[in-house]
């Protein structure tokens, strides 16, 4: 895949949200009418794009009914060991940056702790946060021996 596209109410604060996860923008473009960027990073590439007058985001976390994306889920099982120590230090990062830059970053909304899940023959550690936006992300690790 080449990329997953996001749109944002203000781009801004999606770039700070997705720089603390480790994202860096590797390029900058318009659409022709907003601005937009390419961020790489958590072995990825999303495309952010700026959104005129936006409308709130559907809740496709909480709404069982909401149908259409759900969310963007992220393989960290190379990035750490032990996903709910990697996001107590999210958490702790997004906090101090929140203090020094409110306008830009507001502190990490957990939709869901960590949690075990079996999925096949496989078992994961699965966390949710919520983006700028309050879109929906997905954390997984795969605890699974191969």
């Amino acid at each position: 895949m080449h990329h997953a596209s996001i749109r944002s109410a203000d781009i801004h604060r999606a770039i700070a949200f997705y720089e603390q996860l480790g994202f860096t923008v590797c390029e900058r473009f318009t659409t022709g009418y907003t601005l937009a960027c390419w961020m790489e990073g958590l072995g990825g590439r999303i495309e952010l794009i700026q959104i005129p007058q936006p409308k709130p985001p559907a809740d496709a976390f909480a709404d069982e009914h909401y149908v259409g994306y759900y969310h963007l889920s992220f393989d960290i099982t190379e990035v750490t060991s032990d996903l709910p120590s990697w996001l107590k230090n999210i958490k702790e990062n997004f906090t101090e940056a929140s203090r020094n830059q409110p306008e830009l970053i507001q502190p990490l909304k957990v939709l869901l702790e960590p949690t075990q899940q079996q999925i096949g023959d496989f078992i994961y550690e699965v966390a949710f946060i919520a983006d700028a936006d309050s879109l929906p992300l997905e954390f997984i690790r795969n605890l699974t021996k191969n």
